[in-house]
């Protein structure tokens, strides 16, 4: 049931409880007056009926009791009285009940009564104990009473009017045949009034609807509202809002799609094979290059589970449906491609990788998804290699960008006093001694240059072993600690690396590391603390060099690693350069922070050895 047939059935009970409480109220004021006006002819007959008997005894004073009240003109007249609801007019002896006179002259002798009275009826009775009086099938009578003749502690007569209820039924019958018709008539109008503005004010909400039933489909296009007709009730400022948002949702909808486009084509060219599952575990995207790692067609694979894509029985599957149960990730773990029974072709070990993943493209299918991703090993390493090449080439441009320096100075000298000396010759001078001294202790200055960055750009082979880093950090303390004893400087070492090893040439990084701890201990001539720090995770070893000397100034920061360059005099600028090759040598990196007055902390980070 829609919201209009739902608020259109509230109406109408609503209305039909509205009119039949009204129907109701008015029943009872009718019931209360029938009542009301019973009871006040009740009262009159009552007076005018003592009224006669008291004529009919005084008339007939001779005569006994039961003889005057036996005048068959007071029978007639107390007869004339009737009428309903006035079932019967007698006069009684109250302390027997005896009719000694009646309307009715054959009840004449009986006993009579008696009744409830019918003024407590009237005046103390609920609405609904008169409507049980009036529908109830035991007719039961009520009565008035009037005393007549009364004497000390006695009353000798009384006259009753008795009264039976279920007689003003057939005079509030009409009245409820009438109220009836009314409500009848106002519920089929209050239905056709309700249906006529449920219609005229739903029919901006099934526009509404349809619009966004369009929306839901994607198939909206918004409309232009017109000029001349601005939105000033609430359901147009609702539509309003729905076209903007139905406008917003299509441009959303564009977005996603182009979205989706480029996630396929990045992944249509991806070397690895990519697959991305939703939360189903169900494929939405995969690389390109699925068919050269499983043999099968792209087209085929979305929206399978991974038990299709990666069967259980093979190693793969296996590893991949224990990482989707316990999501735990798995990093470049060495795999074969197949089950052992399976035919190979082409590759055989792949690195498997898997990661779950918060959120994704999908709709309803968003939440926890999977990425699984596939690597050729040997594409992998031929990659490494040629990152480590480029890294390599990196860092000897970053470390002889001060070669041009120190080659320029020389030969601009060599250059000025050649110059010198052939306008002393063309003068005639011959006395050019000095200048050929200065020309050749500039050659030979360039000379050592040129030497030194042959030693530096040389290859050097590396005599690698597994060197618990520990170890080698407790050779580098006992080495540095003489020369910081006699400078005044306090060592201080915290080892956190406890088992793990480096792959290292051990004398290479002993020679890098002490080259940092000597710049640290230059950069304190007064003294104060030398840091030496060692710790590992899983994947990589860090030894941190800490001082309190004065720090690095900021437009320095940048320089410190170029070959040649040197903030002393008699430095050579060679120790930090050489440092950040043998680093790179061993596939790791040095970075550092400094703080002007608070000092400066090295960090070699190093692989940890497999």
């Amino acid at each position: 049931m829609n919201l209009q047939a739902k608020l259109t059935l509230w109406y109408v009970v609503l209305a039909v409880v509205i009119v039949g409480a009204i129907s109701g109220v008015d029943l009872a004021n009718n019931m209360q007056q029938q009542f009301e006006s019973t009871l006040s002819r009740a009262e009159t007959l009552k007076l005018v009926a003592a009224k006669f008997v008291s004529k009919t005894l005084n008339s007939q004073r001779t005569r006994t009791l039961p003889e005057a009240l036996s005048d068959p003109v007071l029978q007639n007249d107390l007869l004339d009285l009737l009428g309903k609801p006035i079932l019967e007019i007698a006069v009684v002896d109250p302390n027997t009940s005896e009719v000694l006179a009646d309307s009715l002259p054959e009840h004449r002798g009986d006993k009579s009564g008696p009744f409830p009275d019918f003024g407590d009826l009237v005046n103390h009775a609920s609405w609904y104990e008169k409507w049980k009086v009036l529908r109830g099938n035991d007719r039961q009578q009520y009565q008035l009473e009037e005393a007549l003749g009364t004497r000390p502690n006695r009353t000798l007569l009384a006259v009753r009017v008795i009264i039976l209820p279920a007689l003003i039924s057939r005079d509030i019958s009409s009245t409820m045949t009438q109220n009836a018709q009314v409500a009848v008539l106002s519920v089929i109008g209050a239905i056709a009034i309700t249906f006529l503005v449920s219609a005229v004010a739903f029919r901006p909400l099934g526009h509404l609807r349809h619009q966004l039933d369009l929306i839901a489909r994607g198939e909206y296009e918004p409309e232009q509202p017109a000029a001349d007709k601005p939105a000033t009730d609430e359901l147009s400022v609702i539509a309003s809002k729905v076209s903007m948002l139905g406008q917003r949702l299509r441009g959303a909808q564009y977005e996603v799609s182009d979205l989706r486009g480029n996630i396929d084509r990045l992944l249509q060219d991806l070397e690895d094979a990519v697959f991305i599952f939703n939360r189903e575990r169900r494929l939405v995207f995969a690389s390109g290059s699925v068919e050269k790692f499983l043999g099968k067609q792209r087209a085929d694979l979305p929206d399978q589970s991974v038990s299709d894509v990666f069967p259980p029985a093979a190693t793969l599957g296996l590893l991949i449906a224990q990482a989707a149960q316990t999501g735990r990730p798995i990093r470049n773990r060495r795999v074969p491609l197949r089950s052992p029974g399976e035919t190979a072709s082409g590759l055989s070990m792949v690195l498997l990788s898997v990661d779950l993943l918060e959120t994704l493209p999908g709709g309803a299918n968003a939440g926890s998804g999977m990425l699984v991703r596939l690597r050729d090993p040997e594409a992998q390493r031929k990659l490494g290699r040629e990152l480590q090449t480029a890294d390599r080439l990196a860092a000897i441009s970053r470390v002889s960008s001060g070669v041009a320096h120190e080659v320029k100075n020389p030969l601009n000298a060599i250059l000025l006093h050649v110059e010198v000396a052939k306008s002393k010759l063309a003068h005639g001078d011959t006395e050019i001694q000095p200048q050929m001294e200065i020309i050749s202790r500039e050659i030979l200055r360039l000379d050592r240059v040129v030497k030194t960055f042959l030693d530096f750009t040389r290859p050097v082979e590396l005599k690698l072993a597994n060197v618990p880093l520990q170890e080698l950090m407790g050779e580098i303390v006992e080495l540095a600690r003489p020369q910081a004893d006699a400078a005044g400087i306090r060592v201080n070492v915290e080892q956190q690396a406890e088992g793990a090893e480096v792959r290292v040439d051990r004398d290479l990084l002993k020679q890098a590391v002490l080259n940092v701890v000597v710049n640290a201990m230059q950069a304190m001539p007064e003294g104060g603390d030398l840091r030496f720090e060692a710790v590992a995770d899983e994947d990589t070893a860090e030894i941190r060099i800490s001082d309190t000397g004065g720090g690095i100034p900021p437009e320095l920061r940048d320089k410190i690693f170029r070959l040649y360059f040197t903030t002393r005099p008699e430095g050579s600028g060679i120790g930090l350069a050489m440092t950040f090759r043998i680093v790179q040598l061993h596939d790791g990196t040095i970075d550092f922070t400094s703080d002007l007055g608070k000092g400066t902390t090295f960090m070699i980070r190093l692989p940890i050895a497999v």
